[in-house]
């Protein structure tokens, strides 16, 4: 980031310096240009080095010879997008169980395929591995970030509330169609349309072809922007083939692409039965939402706001500050929707400790007793369910029954 942009305190700093005195290594994963090389330069003590493997001469040696790039760039470093150098991994492992130094090798990397295979096999039980989206709501606002992850019980509610901000419905979609890249909110770029259009450019050309080799370049936006709109749906693989002119297997190969490079993620259902859960489809979601506006062409947070996405880009936006919520303090929800049936519906299910708590969400100040119809059936699951959230646009915290509040989005 640019010398005169102030730095945006992340709520991943406490959770990485703890990680970071108990592993040798940490991997910290996430999409492209959310700030992952600013938070470790940040946190990194003097005399850490950093080098990053998208110079082609650095990459070169660390791929032709792994020990003389160890040597030269000895821990404790930063290794900026490992996945470009897997070579590099049974060389830090060897190093790593040599010294056993904690925090000796900081790594970042934007993508999960090789990367995350290789991590696995080569230096399990010796690395951390964090997640960094963009901006959370608080991170953007520069609110107070020492919170606890989001579940819909009276203590974390409070908790939240007491360091919520205030966000009506023209400040929230503007947020929504920005996005929450950090060169947007808080850096330099301020043409989000040619951010967004460089985004894409740069996606293609380097991360898809390197993970996929991609020969149509064409029909795989026409898929992107194919799952972009259906965000917040039910994934139907035969529809995004067909809209983007190619087979049911290659949607399903690129759509892994995506999920690897931290573009969408998919959110089982939740079933009493966990083997049902495996073959119910999941839903899709974009885990940006400015991005996922830029490329369903909504030109402007007013039009997104009326328009037919919505809700589902409401719904999308809470999903990913659900996630950030967790992830950016190190930990990982277990996190689900919920359809029965009949069709009834919660957009969101926690499960913690053999018990549920669902999270509806809704465009609206004034929630009624008829958006809980999904809780309801959500009960006869056969799982106890605890406290529940309807969060929207109301401006405090309200009961609506004796285990359900309205709660206001700001609070996330």
């Amino acid at each position: 980031m640019a010398a005169n942009v102030p730095y945006y305190p992340r709520a991943m700093g406490p959770a990485w310096t703890a990680a970071s005195k108990q592993f040798p290594v940490l991997l910290l994963t996430g999409p492209r240009q959310v700030g992952k090389t600013t938070l470790l330069e940040h946190l990194a003590a003097e005399g850490r080095r950093y080098v990053t493997l998208d110079a082609p001469l650095v990459r070169e040696l660390a791929r032709r010879d792994p020990a003389l790039f160890l040597q030269r760039y000895q821990p404790p470093v930063i290794i900026d997008e490992i996945q470009y150098a897997p070579e590099l991994l049974p060389y830090i492992k060897m190093a790593v169980d040599t010294s056993r130094v904690p925090g000796s090798f900081w790594l970042t990397g934007s993508q999960q395929f090789r990367m995350m295979q290789g991590v696995s096999e080569t230096l399990a039980g010796r690395i951390g591995i964090l997640n960094l989206l963009g901006f959370s709501s608080r991170e953007r606002a520069r609110g107070v970030l020492d919170v606890p992850p989001f579940l819909p019980t009276d203590e974390r509610l409070r908790q939240r509330e007491a360091s919520s901000r205030t966000l009506m419905l023209r400040e929230l979609y503007q947020e929504i169609w920005l996005g929450s890249f950090p060169a947007l909110v808080a850096g330099p770029i301020h043409d989000r349309d040619l951010f967004y259009s460089s985004y894409v450019q740069t996606y293609l050309e380097r991360d898809v072809r390197d993970l996929a080799q991609v020969g149509d370049e064409a029909s795989f936006l026409r898929f992107v922007k194919a799952c972009a709109a259906r965000t917040a749906q039910l994934l139907n693989y035969s529809e995004l083939a067909r809209d983007a002119g190619v087979s049911s297997n290659t949607a399903r190969h690129w759509l892994s692409i995506l999920q690897a490079s931290f573009q969408v993620v998919l959110v089982p259902p939740f079933h009493s039965n966990v083997s049902k859960r495996l073959v119910k489809r999941p839903k899709l979601y974009f885990l940006d939402t400015g991005l996922c506006a830029y490329l369903t062409e909504w030109t402007s947070p007013e039009t997104l706001e009326a328009g037919a996405m919505s809700g589902a880009i409401l719904e999308t936006y809470v999903l990913s500050e659900l996630l950030k919520s967790w992830w950016h303090l190190g930990l990982h929800p277990h996190l689900y929707y919920f359809r029965d049936k009949d069709g009834l519906e919660v957009d969101f299910v926690f499960a913690q400790d053999q018990r549920i708590y669902p999270v509806e969400v809704k465009k609206t100040a004034s929630p009624r007793a008829d958006d809980l119809r999904g809780f309801r059936a959500l009960a006869k699951a056969g799982v106890p369910v605890g406290p529940g959230a309807i969060l929207c646009l109301c401006q405090e915290l309200l009961p609506l029954t004796s285990d359900v509040q309205a709660v206001p989005i700001g609070l996330l």
